[in-house]
């Protein structure tokens, strides 16, 4: 995972750095959010969409109610866009958040198998979503960039919803003010 590039323009920079030591988001003490991932894990095992849908609004609906804002539309897809580069190399869409609509969209399927997504990558790709949404509604961000801060807030929210013990992330910095995540130094906590 790499972060965005740090703004030029100074409003836009400003709330980059805000966002990039926002680093905790508190979790509920009880399982509200874990039970819908449960019910996300049971859906995307029986391979239909409708109760994955189903499971995601009620996750969305719990976790909108316990920040304290309003819960954003989903809308639970087939299978992932690919995007082929000119010259090689491609890339999936694993979900994305319209910021206009307040719409988090989600694919269940890979792109060119038409497998059905990991549990865990499709629960991380919520919670991503999610995060957006949160930085919008709950922090005042207009602009929700990838930052250090971001990534550990989806981290947290991932980690709690999941019953997972939540990993320190490692950050290791790249050129234009960029971070990537050092995940062998992840991976083995330091």
């Amino acid at each position: 995972m790499l972060t965005d590039s740090l703004p030029k323009k100074a409003l836009l920079r400003a709330a980059y750095l805000r966002s990039d030591q926002l680093c905790i988001l508190e979790v509920p003490a009880d399982d509200r959010l874990r039970a819908p991932a449960r019910s996300i894990e049971e859906a995307l095992n029986a391979e239909q969409s409708a109760p994955v849908r189903k499971a995601c609004l009620e996750f969305l609906t719990a976790a909108a109610a316990f920040y304290g804002v309003s819960r954003p539309q989903i809308r639970v897809l087939a299978a992932r866009p690919l995007k082929v580069r000119e010259g090689g190399g491609a890339t999936e869409l694993f979900g994305d958040y319209q910021f206009e609509n307040m719409l988090i969209r989600v694919w269940v399927r890979t792109a060119v198998q038409k497998r059905v997504t990991s549990f865990g990558t499709f629960l991380s790709t919520l919670c991503h979503e999610f995060c957006h949404h949160l930085d919008c509604e709950r922090f005042g961000f207009r602009d929700t960039p990838h930052t250090r801060g971001f990534y550990e807030r989806a981290a947290a929210l991932y980690h709690h919803a999941r019953s997972t013990p939540a990993k320190r992330l490692f950050w290791a910095p790249l050129p234009n003010g960029r971070w990537s995540i050092d995940w062998p130094r992840t991976n083995r906590g330091g």
